[in-house]
C-alpha cells in the first residue's frame, strides 16, 4: 500500500472515530475559569501617562481553562458532564447560561454565595480594520480556598458521573476544583474501574497517580523535570519516557507549538506528529483545552493514543487559526480529515 492509501485509510479511520463521538460520556473535574475579552480602539495617548487610551467596543465573556475543555467537548458531540464550582457574581452567570444554551447539564456544578468566579479580564486594541493586540491582563481569583464541604459535594458530584462516563477529564488550574487530593478522593469510591482518567495539570503534573495519560506542553514538560529540552530530541524523548515512567501512565503527548507533538505510548517508540496545517498562528489561547478534550473524546471513544493524539493535533491545528478562547467543531475536525 502506497503512502497515500495510508494516509487514507488512516483518515478515514479517525473519521470514523469522531463520527461516534455523540455515542460517548466525558465526566469532566476542572477549574473553570471565565476568560473576558475586552476590545478597543486605539484614541490616543495618555496625558497622565505614556499609556494608550481605548474607545470601548465590545465586550465577551466565554469560557476558559475547565469550561473551556467542557464547551469543547460539546461541540464535538460528546455527551459531557462538568463537576466544579463557580461564584455567585456575573461571571459565575454567565458560565452557566453558555453551558445552558449548548445543552449541557449544570447539577454537578456549584454555585458558591460570596466567592468571585476565577476571572482572566485580556484588554485588547487596534485601529479600525485591523487585527487587535493583547496589551494587558488581570487576573481575578477568590482569595481563599475551597472549604471542606464544598471539596466532599465535588467528590459525590463527581462519583455519580464517573458512572455514566467513558472517560475523566480532570482540568487542574491551581485553583482547588481539580487536585491530587480531589481525584483520590473519587478514586477511593472504586467508580473508575474500567474507564480512562486524562490530565491537564499546569502545575503539579508529577503529583498525580492512577492517570491513563496526560497532555503536557514542553514548558510544563521543563518545570517539572528541571530540565532545557531546547531542540535536543534525544532529551525531548528522554523526558517523555521518564514522565510515563514516573506517572506509570499509559500515554503521553508533549505539545510542542508549531513543532506539533510527540505522542508516547508505554512499549513503543515516541512518534512526532508536524503541525497540522501553517505556523502563521492567529491565537493559542485555549488550544491546550481542545488538546485535551479532544485527545479524551478519542481515548473514551476506544481510539488507540497515537490516533487519539492525531485528532487532537488537528483539533489543535484548527483552534489556533481562531481569535480568542475557541472550540472546534465535529464537522470542522471531519472536514480537516477529508481535505
Amino acid at each position: 500500500m502506497n503512502n497515500k492509501n495510508v494516509k487514507n485509510a488512516v483518515n478515514q479511520r479517525l473519521i470514523k472515530i469522531v463520527e461516534s463521538f455523540p455515542r460517548v460520556s466525558v465526566a469532566v473535574l476542572g477549574d473553570l475559569v471565565a476568560d473576558e475579552f475586552i476590545y478597543g480602539e486605539i484614541a490616543r495617548v495618555s496625558r497622565e501617562a505614556p499609556v494608550l487610551i481605548l474607545k470601548h467596543r465590545e465586550r465577551t465573556v466565554l469560557p476558559g481553562a475547565g469550561a473551556n475543555a467542557i464547551y469543547n467537548l460539546a461541540d464535538l458531540g460528546v455527551n459531557v458532564l462538568p463537576i466544579g464550582v463557580v461564584g455567585d457574581d456575573e461571571p459565575g452567570r454567565l458560565l452557566l447560561r453558555a453551558f445552558r444554551q449548548k445543552h449541557i447539564p449544570i447539577s454537578g456544578i456549584m454555585k458558591i454565595k460570596g466567592r468571585s468566579t476565577v476571572t482572566k479580564t485580556r484588554i485588547l486594541a487596534g485601529q479600525t480594520h485591523s487585527s487587535r493586540q493583547q496589551v494587558v491582563r488581570v487576573d481575578r481569583e477568590p482569595e481563599d480556598g475551597l472549604d471542606a464541604l464544598t471539596k466532599r459535594e465535588l467528590v459525590l458530584a463527581a462519583n455519580g458521573y464517573a458512572k455514566a462516563a467513558d472517560a475523566l477529564l480532570v482540568s487542574d488550574y491551581g485553583y482547588g476544583a481539580a487536585s491530587p487530593e480531589m481525584l483520590n478522593a473519587v478514586r477511593a469510591k472504586n467508580n473508575l474501574n474500567g474507564i480512562a482518567v486524562t490530565l491537564d495539570s499546569r502545575y503539579r503534573m508529577l503529583e498525580y497517580t492512577g492517570i491513563t495519560a496526560a497532555t503536557p506542553n514542553e514548558p510544563e514538560v521543563e518545570e517539572a523535570l528541571n530540565v532545557k529540552i531546547g531542540t535536543d530530541t534525544e532529551r525531548l524523548y528522554a523526558a517523555g519516557k521518564s514522565i510515563l515512567q514516573k506517572m506509570k501512565m499509559d500515554s503521553l503527548i508533549i505539545t510542542r507549538g508549531r513543532h506539533g507533538m510527540v505522542s508516547f505510548e508505554r512499549g513503543n517508540k515516541p512518534v512526532e506528529i508536524p503541525i497540522h496545517g501553517t505556523d502563521d498562528v492567529a491565537d493559542v489561547t485555549g488550544a491546550g483545552d481542545t488538546v485535551i478534550a479532544t485527545f479524551t473524546a478519542a481515548l473514551a471513544a476506544g481510539a488507540d493514543p497515537e490516533d487519539a493524539a492525531r485528532l487532537a493535533n488537528c483539533a489543535g491545528g484548527i483552534v489556533v487559526m481562531k481569535r480568542g478562547t475557541a472550540t472546534v467543531s465535529a464537522d470542522e475536525l471531519r472536514h480537516c480529515l477529508e481535505s
